[in-house]
C-alpha cells in the first residue's frame, strides 16, 4: 500500500482488526520513510457495478461518494462516523446482491433517502435538497409540508 503522505510503496500494517459490522478490515499502516501512520479499509466486492446517470452515461460505482453525501448530510447531526460506514455498507451490499450489474442513479439516492429518512428528517431533507434539485424556498415548504404524510 502506497504512503499518502510521502508516496513511499513500502508501508507496513501495524495492526488489523474487522469492523463492527464484519464487513471489512480496518488496518492500521505505518510508513517507515516518513514515520506517518494511517488507516485503510478492505472489503469485499461482489460484481463490478456501474450506474446509469439520468443523461445515460455510466460511470463505476464509487462507495465514497453515497459515503460522502451522507457525511454532508448528517454534518453536525447526532450520529456516529460507525453507524454512516454500516449504513453505506448496507446499501452497497444491497446493490452488489440484487443481481444488476447497471444501477440507476436515481434507485441509489432513493436507497439514501429511506435509510436518512428512518434514521434523521433533518439530514433525511439536506440530502433530499440536493438530490430532488430544490430551487427555492417552496421547495423546501412543499418538501417539508408532505415529510409528515410520508410514512413506510
Amino acid at each position: 500500500m502506497r504512503c499518502p503522505f510521502c508516496g513511499n510503496q513500502d508501508t507496513q500494517v501495524k495492526d488489523s482488526r474487522p469492523t463492527e459490522d464484519s464487513a471489512a478490515i480496518r488496518r492500521r499502516r505505518y510508513c517507515p520513510e516518513c514515520a506517518s501512520r494511517f488507516t485503510t479499509f478492505e472489503r469485499v466486492q461482489l460484481r463490478e457495478l456501474m450506474v446509469v446517470k439520468r443523461d445515460g452515461s455510466k460511470t463505476p460505482f464509487d462507495r465514497e461518494k453515497i459515503l460522502s453525501s451522507i457525511r454532508i448530510s448528517l454534518r453536525k447531526r447526532p450520529v456516529e462516523e460507525d453507524q454512516i460506514e454500516r449504513i453505506v455498507s448496507s446499501i452497497q451490499r444491497q446493490l452488489e446482491t440484487s443481481g444488476e450489474t447497471e444501477i440507476q442513479s436515481n434507485a441509489i439516492g432513493e436507497k439514501v433517502m429511506d435509510v436518512l429518512l428512518e434514521l434523521d428528517k433533518v439530514a433525511y431533507v439536506r440530502f433530499a435538497s440536493v438530490y430532488k434539485d430544490f430551487r427555492e424556498a417552496k421547495d423546501f415548504e412543499d418538501f417539508v409540508e408532505n415529510l409528515g404524510t410520508h410514512k413506510k
